[in-house]
């Protein structure tokens, strides 16, 4: 059975950016540290837009599985999957399809679905992706401040304008499941994993529930999960952003990298129907250099670090893509 615990998840305001900074900067480092989860509200994203981006991502993913099949997923983490992201944490493919997208090269040849499927399909994500890419470097700039790079610096790192950009955007579809499970079959949302990311914000939908947190991660290199989970509420208008393993390495460990999930439905309250998602997952540039303050870890690129991680939460998709060009 899953041990239950209260845990505050700190709310930021991002309210008057520019003569807040320092509070906000504070307010920040003090999450990042402690728990490594929080919700960022008056960032700038009406509900209307949030919701619209929605309704796009429900008309691409009601499209029949051979037009989703025009954008199939690659190792550069871009285009569509089904079933097929096997976690470690639970050995088994989430139950669930998504399809990431991301503003440079990695999107060339075919990889954005055609307009004639979903009209100004595009456009319309990539100017959603270009909101949240602003939020995003206020808060890159309060995270340099709160490890004492230059306020740009993470922001250049990320820079979604240069054709080696690796940020990504992931629409998300958790399939509805039977609230009879009496046949003992077990269903996996998202297993228990943590980010690899430097940080991510995630859309969740009002009443769709399931995430589910679990701190106490100290250093990036460890995996071993705890016991005692925190529910995360869904609410449509915040954005809920959580530290990955990227920013846990390049502040020598100082920002935790939590563990989290979305529980698939067990019990009476639990939410069986269709659970959709929007994660923003900030990536650095190919030809970023990442090394902490205290150098704890060697240097990598942009690139390395996302290789290495691509390889551990797609291999079984990559292996399956192997098969396939050998037949």
């Amino acid at each position: 059975m899953t041990r239950y615990t209260t845990r505050p998840i700190p709310r930021i305001s991002l309210a008057s950016f520019e003569s807040r900074i320092d509070e906000i900067s504070s307010e920040l480092i003090s999450a990042s540290e402690n728990i490594g989860f929080f919700t960022v509200t008056d960032h700038g994203i009406s509900v209307s837009e949030i919701e619209s981006m929605f309704t796009l991502a429900e008309s691409f993913f009601s499209l029949p599985d051979d037009i989703k099949g025009t954008v199939p997923w690659n190792p550069n983490n871009v285009g569509w999957e089904k079933n097929s992201q096997v976690r470690p944490s639970t050995g088994a493919p989430d139950t669930k399809e998504s399809y990431q997208l991301q503003f440079g090269e990695n999107m060339e040849h075919g990889l954005w679905l055609d307009d004639t499927h979903i009209d100004g399909f595009r456009e319309k994500c990539l100017t959603f992706m270009h909101k949240v890419q602003s939020v995003s470097e206020k808060l890159m700039r309060c995270f340099a401040r709160g490890l004492g790079f230059p306020d740009e610096f993470f922001v250049q790192c990320h820079d979604v304008s240069r054709p080696n950009a690796q940020t990504t955007m992931r629409l998300l579809h958790y399939f509805a499941l039977p609230r009879d499970q009496s046949d003992g079959k077990v269903y996996h949302r998202a297993g228990a994993h943590a980010d690899w990311d430097f940080l991510t914000l995630l859309f969740q939908k009002e009443g769709q529930s399931g995430l589910e947190i679990c701190p106490g991660r100290e250093v990036v290199t460890e995996f071993g999960i705890g016991d005692e989970w925190t529910k995360v509420e869904a609410k449509t208008g915040e954005i809920v952003c959580n530290i990955g393993d990227l920013l846990m390495s390049w502040s020598d460990d100082r920002f935790k990298s939590t563990f989290h999930r979305v529980k698939a439905p067990a019990d009476e309250g639990d939410y069986f129907g269709d659970r959709y998602s929007i994660a923003f997952f900030n990536q650095p540039c190919k030809d970023a250099r990442i090394e902490g303050p205290k150098k704890k870890y060697p240097l990598v690129t942009g690139e390395e670090f996302n290789t290495n991680a691509m390889k551990r939460n797609f291999a079984a998709l990559q292996e399956k893509l192997r098969a396939l060009e050998a037949n």
